[in-house]
């Protein structure tokens, strides 16, 4: 039996989670408590680092008794420490490390750094207990990629976002019509009333060679169609963002299928290779049904953990870790490691916006 701690404070959530594993069964998590920070930021439109940092210090201490009460145990339970170390807003990456590295001290137990990209990929496994190897969609504020995901630590990117990624258009394009923080939900929301074909904006690199993401054209097109009708009308809102999503959706679709038919290649003998799809992102309905229609046409399993474990959470970085002693790379990244703002999965692939932001939520 392996019981180990995670901790994730990347952005704007506090969270700590026991999860454990027993031999060849099946992982439980045995607790998984978040403390979103939403209503501290929405007067801002968006994450404010000091205060999410500031926040992380006040909640945290309570957070982890709390996941540590849920699961029954004590620390001296517990077999190892994880905590995320980045990608993420260094403030609470730093938070979040140094308590982990007090417990791990205290007690005596070994402590894994994990990147919180990572804890996404695996997912998965976790609930789904998918085999290697499977393709990974990461839709989030901070992330927008298409990677191979074949083993533990090996991860090849195939795509990536060149400018936004695809949560941060949403928010973006939700501050704009004056639609609350956080602008993913809310842009659906007021999508359901609108008219799909009022406005016709751009589909980002549909069709292009280059299997990369792009989304600032499209929030340019959103910003001048909205200056060009202002004021706005609660119709108008509705069009945009209805018309807003069904661009995202064509966009993320042709992208992702190129991916498909590149994974079908790269693994022939697969016989139901799998979609991966996490992120916040995830949630949208209208993106959710482009992605399945796509893997039932070419032949893959859609697995799309439940939400509560696509958005950031502890209880991913709890299994990388169980993940990373199971493969036997628990000590590569240890007391020694610093929190890193960037670190991005595939190490190899040149640097690029979503291959691991700077101070982006993931």
């Amino acid at each position: 039996m392996i019981r180990v701690l995670g901790i994730e404070t990347s952005c704007d959530e506090t969270a700590a989670s026991v999860v454990a594993l027993a031999g060849d069964s099946k992982p439980e998590i045995l607790s998984n408590v978040v403390l979103s920070q939403i209503e501290e930021h929405a007067a801002f439109g968006g994450v404010v680092p000091e205060i999410a940092a500031r926040a992380h210090v006040e909640a945290l201490d309570g957070i982890i008794e709390a996941a540590l009460a849920d699961s029954g145990m004590a620390l001296s339970d517990i077999d190892a420490v994880a905590a995320t170390a980045g990608p993420g807003l260094v403030g609470g990456l730093i938070v979040g490390l140094m308590t982990a590295k007090a417990i791990a001290a205290a007690t005596g137990k070994p402590l894994i750094a994990v990147n919180h990209l990572e804890g996404h990929a695996l997912t998965a496994r976790l609930t789904d207990g998918l085999a290697f190897p499977y393709l990974l969609l990461l839709v989030s504020g901070g992330h927008t990629q298409i990677v191979a995901v074949r083993g533990v630590g090996d991860y090849q990117r195939w795509a990536t976002t060149i400018d936004d990624a695809l949560g941060e258009a949403f928010d973006k394009t939700a501050k704009m019509l004056g639609l609350p923080y956080p602008g993913g939900p809310n842009v659906e929301k007021a999508a359901a009333a609108g008219d799909a074909t009022r406005f016709a904006f751009p589909r980002p690199m549909k069709g292009s060679a280059q299997p990369d993401f792009s989304f600032s054209g499209l929030k340019t097109a959103v910003r001048q169609a909205a200056e060009a009708i202002s004021p706005l009308s609660d119709q108008d809102v509705a069009d945009i963002c209805a018309s807003f999503q069904a661009a995202v959706a064509d966009a993320l679709g042709d992208r992702v299928a190129r991916a498909l038919a590149r994974f079908r290649e790269t693994f022939p003998d697969m016989a139901a290779p799998a979609l991966v799809v996490a992120g916040g992102v995830a949630a949208n309905r209208t993106i959710k049904d482009r992605l399945q229609a796509l893997c039932a046409e070419a032949g893959f399993n859609f697995v799309a953990p439940p939400m509560k474990l696509c958005t950031d959470n502890a209880a991913m970085i709890a299994w990388a870790g169980i993940e990373r002693i199971g493969a036997g790379m628990a000590d590569e990244n240890g007391f020694d490691f610093v929190p890193r703002s960037r670190w991005p999965l595939d190490g190899i692939s040149a640097p690029m916006v979503g291959s691991g932001r700077r101070g982006a939520k993931a």
